[in-house]
């Protein structure tokens, strides 16, 4: 009796140890003592740096981050590449973790609390006084259950320079053309790194501009795909465009600019290929960021075609997740550089739906013909059809010669003008299938109803002679110029949505038609003003000036028109 009083007690005091992270006796091997094996599965967690080198001294951010399911114990230590015993010290915040002393040396690991659900742990790493290894390794072991546990995670090599680290800051380094851990070796920039589409959609997501096309054969061919290892967490990343400047490849929530993990591979200063990890805010320059887990890098440029190929440990991070199998909207870019600084892109192609990477398949842009075909749609509308039915509605039903044809001309262009904005509604909603852009949709939906009601309105009209008919003629006529001024106003916000421009030609061009159509809507109605006591003789002079400024008015509008229909087809 008093032996099975004494193992209960043994192993509540291992419980009660192993809650509040008082797990020395697990500093050698790492392993939690619960009488199990540990899992040998790809563990759902990483440990991560923000930094790939360092001296004597230096600090260093360490994550321990869960990729899905929640940890409840961790354990976590610094030890020489191949190493056995820790090395340096650890400070934490936060009451989630605490210090332990590890082979007799203080502050040498870190260790849980409590048996709270945790999904993420930060601690900070102080190099010691010594030159005496070369590279560490931050390994951890991570808790979901009793027995359910994972030993020897580890991060990215972090390389020991000795008198010289990379600056907490950079993230910018030399490609290596090895699979050297340190990635520091310089990649030839006339070499020629072989990306394919071999394995699309089978072993790999792949996402290309144009589509179908193969890097491998194609030079205008924008490629970029993504691979998971079976064995671990890493994502096989690789990227191929034409450039002058730079290629990106980005993560998001969503299909539109900011809170973005992204990746760039561009020209330095001296033309090197190198590549970076970034986090974008919005359109501004996205923010550069530590490199973090990144290894077997390699790139080249040739015949300006830059291609990149490298693993990451990271886990995917838009500041609102940070997953590595979540889906995630995916985004490549490409423009230009000066100076080793990236330039605004001068083209991106976002993918069309949510992609879980882990799941091979192949990507369709989200840019799809029928978005373009409803901008030509509204622009064709509003800027032709529209414009030309309200020109004869206001300035030919005076003109006796046009009498018999104004109605007629007025009601089939504004039929051409509603029947072109229904479609260009349709196709933009049964694309999209949501709600996003802003203004946009809200002031197309206004535009859309307003459209809708002016012929229904206008076919239970009173007759020309009744009381009534000046309410109709004036309601008729503000209604029509609310519509055209919030379809202009949706053009403007439609057209800011695509303009990836750095000067904004789209938005600059549309601003010069509003200036044409109303300088020749004032010079027709001075004109009109002018001429209405003019005698028989003078009343058909005044028809034909009246024909020419309506002539001129087409020939502008249509070519406002082609140049904008030109930007939406190369948006």
């Amino acid at each position: 009796m008093d032996r099975y009083i004494l193992i209960i007690a043994c192993v509540l005091r291992v419980v009660r140890c192993y809650s509040s992270g008082e797990v020395t006796e697990a500093c050698d091997d790492m392993a939690p003592q619960h009488f199990v094996t540990a899992q040998t599965s790809p563990a759902p967690f990483s440990v991560t740096a923000d930094r790939s080198s360092f001296k004597e001294g230096d600090e260093i951010t360490v994550r321990l981050i869960a990729d899905s399911t929640p940890f409840i114990g961790f354990m976590l230590q610094a030890r020489a590449v191949n190493g056995s015993s820790p090395v340096g010290v650890f400070t934490v915040t936060g009451g989630e973790a605490q210090l332990l002393t590890c082979n007799g040396q203080p502050k040498s690991a870190v260790s849980h609390t409590s048996a709270s659900a945790k999904l993420s742990i930060q601690g900070t790493w102080r190099a010691p006084t010594s030159d005496d290894f070369n590279s560490i390794q931050f390994i951890a072991s991570f808790v979901i259950d009793f027995s359910t546990f994972w030993v020897g995670v580890r991060s990215y090599p972090v390389t020991f320079s000795g008198t010289a680290a990379t600056p907490a800051n950079s993230t910018s380094i030399p490609i290596t053309s090895t699979t050297s851990a340190s990635s520091t070796a310089v990649f030839p920039s006339q070499s020629s790194l072989s990306i394919s589409s071999a394995g699309c959609g089978s072993s790999k997501v792949c996402f290309r501009q144009p589509l179908n096309c193969d890097p491998g054969v194609s030079p205008d061919c924008y490629f970029l795909s993504t691979m998971t290892s079976t064995r671990d967490t890493a994502i096989h990343l690789e990227m191929n465009g034409p450039s002058d400047g730079y290629i990106a490849i980005g993560f998001s929530d969503d299909q539109m600019m900011g809170s973005d993990d992204i990746f760039i591979c561009g020209r330095d200063s001296n033309g090197i290929i190198q590549l970076q990890h970034a986090y974008s805010t919005g359109r501004r320059r996205p923010d550069i960021v530590p490199l973090g887990n990144v290894s077997d890098v390699k790139s080249s440029m040739k015949d300006g075609i830059i291609s990149c190929s490298f693993m990451t440990r990271n886990p995917i991070s838009t500041r609102r997740s940070v997953r590595s199998s979540c889906p995630y909207y995916l985004m490549f870019a490409h423009g230009p550089t000066s100076n080793g600084e990236i330039g605004h892109h001068t083209s991106t192609f976002i993918s069309d739906t949510k992609m879980d990477i882990s799941r091979p398949r192949v990507v369709t842009n989200a840019i799809q013909p029928l978005i373009k075909a409803h901008g030509a749609l509204m622009l064709i509308a509003w800027m032709t059809t529209g414009s030309l039915g309200m020109i004869t509605a206001r300035y030919l039903k005076e003109k006796e010669c046009w009498q018999d044809v104004w109605f007629l001309a007025h009601v089939f262009l504004m039929t051409l003008t509603v029947a072109a904005t229904t479609i260009a509604f349709i196709l933009s909603f049964s694309h999209v299938r949501g709600w996003s852009g802003g203004a946009h949709p809200v002031l197309g939906c206004v535009v859309m109803i307003l459209a809708f009601f002016q012929p229904i309105a206008a076919m239970f009209r009173c007759g020309p002679q009744r009381r009534w008919r000046i309410l109709f003629n004036w309601s008729h006529a503000l209604n029509a110029v609310a519509i055209k001024v919030l379809a202009v106003a949706a053009i403007f916000t439609g057209l800011s949505l695509i303009d990836s421009s750095e000067d904004k030609w789209l938005l600059k061009v549309m601003g010069g038609f509003v200036g044409w159509e109303a300088s020749v809507y004032i010079l027709l109605d001075v004109h009109m003003r002018c001429k209405r006591s003019d005698n028989e003789e003078g009343a058909s002079e005044s028809a034909c000036k009246a024909l020419l400024l309506l002539v001129l008015f087409f020939l502008g509008n249509v070519a406002f028109l082609v140049a904008l229909l030109v930007g939406i087809g190369m948006s």
